[in-house]
């Protein structure tokens, strides 16, 4: 069965971002594609120090918990990451995180190619797009597909349980997900 791994980049296990990625996750689901969300909540990413070591021992040299999500992401036909905007941009260790998670993949096969996915960004006020427009290099730079919404994959909220009120945003980022499903769908066919 198809699989697709959502990574929430938020601090909050309960927060808004994981909640915006169940929506998703639901509206995955519901065309028979199997999801799983990690976060990296509680974990302590560190940026790439640039070693190459990776290359030589199939997987990221630092031992910060990041080699058990990337296992994973070889594995499954979609990757989805969702971030909290702070100050403008994503979070910092969700770029580290990302940015790792390409070094390994080109250094191991190029196990990102042709996997379906894309960036969600969740945000109190504003700098929704420049989040999107960060993370959404990422996919485009391992030769990944990233299908469209009905509008950017953004939601409003500050407090947790929040952003499940932007009725609107759910209503795109639901619709996100029916079109990574289908696609992986129509992939395998």
């Amino acid at each position: 069965m198809s699989k697709v791994l959502l990574l929430s980049g938020s601090p909050k296990p309960e927060g808004n971002t994981v909640q915006i990625l169940e929506e998703c996750a639901r509206a995955i689901e519901a065309h028979g594609v199997d999801t799983e969300i990690v976060t990296l909540a509680g974990k302590k990413i560190e940026s790439c120090i640039a070693c190459g070591k990776c290359s030589e021992i199939s997987r990221c040299v630092l031992d910060d918990g990041l080699n058990d999500i990337i296992d994973k992401i070889r594995t499954a036909e979609g990757f989805i990451a969702g971030a909290p905007v702070y100050f403008g941009t994503a979070r910092g260790d969700v770029m580290s995180a990302l940015q790792r998670i390409g070094v390994v993949s080109r250094a191991t096969g190029q196990f990102l190619s042709w996997k379906v996915g894309g960036p969600i960004a969740v945000a109190r006020r504003g700098a929704h797009t420049a989040t999107l427009q960060e993370m959404l290099m990422f996919y485009l730079i391992n030769d990944m597909i990233v299908p469209g919404s009905t509008y950017w994959n953004m939601v409003f909220g500050r407090i947790p349980g929040e952003a499940l009120q932007d009725a609107e945003g759910v209503k795109h980022i639901q619709r996100f997900g029916e079109n990574v499903a289908k696609l992986i769908l129509r992939i395998q066919e």
